[in-house]
């Protein structure tokens, strides 16, 4: 018997029939002995309409009555799929993260795990009981419900399988596993059967749809071991082949790239004409990490007037909250001119095998400049190379570098 926890995404719940699919499924599981805990995303594009509304009705919105609205959609899909487990005979309770409890920080719309007891859900699954836990939220030192950021419902799951002390957490989504970029831009993308912790944790990182970044952090400290799987299988059930996070000492011949990521979901500002002395950057980027805006990409432009450009990204929904900030500490950071760009892209290329092969930037490089695409910032690590690009270049970019490193599947 295994303890397992099983999560499904928006598009895994989408309507009544794809509920019903997913009973279905955890119900065999059930019934192969197993311990079952799931994990559910709100059903595809109710988050997108939750967050539309309250963009619309304020763009600098209250984050805890933010939270209050987006955390909606997981409760509606976790009481659904409980009917919908109870209807075929096996047993379920609806949890939303305050009952379990899932405790966070107090960072509304981005919190962090601080703590989760799974005392209950063990009970209840020790009972026969099939806990389902609405993903993406927890519970702050306010008292009030908390999100975990898009895409928190990996992480929800990730981090119960840990608390549950699973022996795999199961990541249903509308693909079957990990390819080597998106295949819908890339029809000759090539599926991985497996791929380093730290490799996910850079494509999740830099725009990869697949799984969540704090998921694969917290799957990599924990040692979770995660499957990555489609819920759209033949008719018993069965999924094909997925793709296993596993440790890097697991895959024995590392590749020079693994994958070719990219984000539309940036915007660049570049803060013209700044002082250029001691602690200019810490006045920026202070203010910012305080108004909780994560920055990405920087670089820095010093001219001989003593004045600098800093140029830098943050995701696209924080640019209102960002050019506020800015606005507002202008007198203290003595800036000339603003300048916001929400049309831009990052283009990624990640994998193990570049420490210890050399070349890897300068391919990039080559093979964007013979498509004319002109690179805005560049950022590296040891197993990444990024760059920011026009947005209307994003497909043609992404195609030319997964030919470039040898990425297209054999036909």
């Amino acid at each position: 018997m295994a303890r397992i926890v099983m999560k499904f995404g928006g598009t895994s719940v989408a309507d009544l029939d794809r509920i019903r699919n997913v009973a279905a499924r955890v119900k065999r599981e059930v019934e192969l002995g197993n311990e079952v805990a799931v994990v559910v995303s709100a059903m595809s594009g109710v988050t997108n309409t939750l967050v539309k509304y309250c963009q619309d009705l304020s763009p600098l919105h209250d984050q805890r009555e933010y939270d209050a609205v987006v955390a909606t959609g997981e409760n509606v899909t976790a009481g659904l799929t409980a009917i919908a487990l109870q209807t075929i005979g096996v047993e379920a309770r609806s949890f939303a993260g305050w009952q379990i409890p899932l405790v966070t920080d107090d960072a509304h719309g981005k919190a962090r795990i601080d703590s989760i007891d799974g005392a209950v859900l063990i009970a209840h699954m020790q009972a026969g009981r099939v806990p389902v836990v609405a993903g993406f939220q927890g519970i702050g030192p306010d008292n009030r419900v908390t999100t975990l950021g898009r895409g928190g419902s990996d992480t929800s799951a990730v981090a119960l399988a840990a608390a549950l002390k699973a022996d795999r957490c199961d990541i249903y989504t509308d693909v079957d596993g990990v390819y080597t970029t998106d295949p819908r831009i890339v029809p000759r993308a090539r599926k991985l059967a497996k791929i380093a912790y730290e490799e996910m944790l850079e494509l999740a990182s830099v725009g990869a749809k697949v799984l969540q970044t704090r998921s694969v952090e917290l799957a990599m400290k924990e040692r979770v071991r995660v499957q990555v799987l489609s819920s759209f299988g033949d008719e018993t059930g069965a999924s094909l082949p997925g793709t296993m996070v596993v440790d890097e000492e697991e895959i024995m011949e590392k590749a020079l790239v693994a994958g070719i990521a990219y984000s539309r979901d940036e915007a660049k500002i570049t803060v013209r004409r700044v002082p250029d002395r001691p602690g200019i950057a810490a006045a920026i980027f202070g203010p910012l990490s305080d108004a909780n805006v994560n920055v990405d990409m920087i670089v820095q432009n010093v001219s001989a007037d003593s004045t600098t450009d800093l140029t830098f990204t943050i995701g696209r929904t924080d640019l209102p909250r960002a050019q506020a900030v800015l606005a507002a500490h202008r007198g203290e950071i003595g800036y000339s001119e603003l300048l916001c760009d929400p049309e831009v892209a990052k283009i990624s290329v990640v994998g193990v095998g570049m420490r210890s092969h050399a070349g890897v930037a300068r391919t990039m490089f080559s093979a964007l400049a013979a498509k004319g695409i002109n690179i805005q910032v560049i950022s590296t690590s040891e197993i990444k190379v990024s760059v920011l690009i026009g947005a209307e270049y994003t497909e043609l970019a992404v195609r030319a570098l997964h030919t470039a490193y040898g990425l297209d599947a054999v036909s």
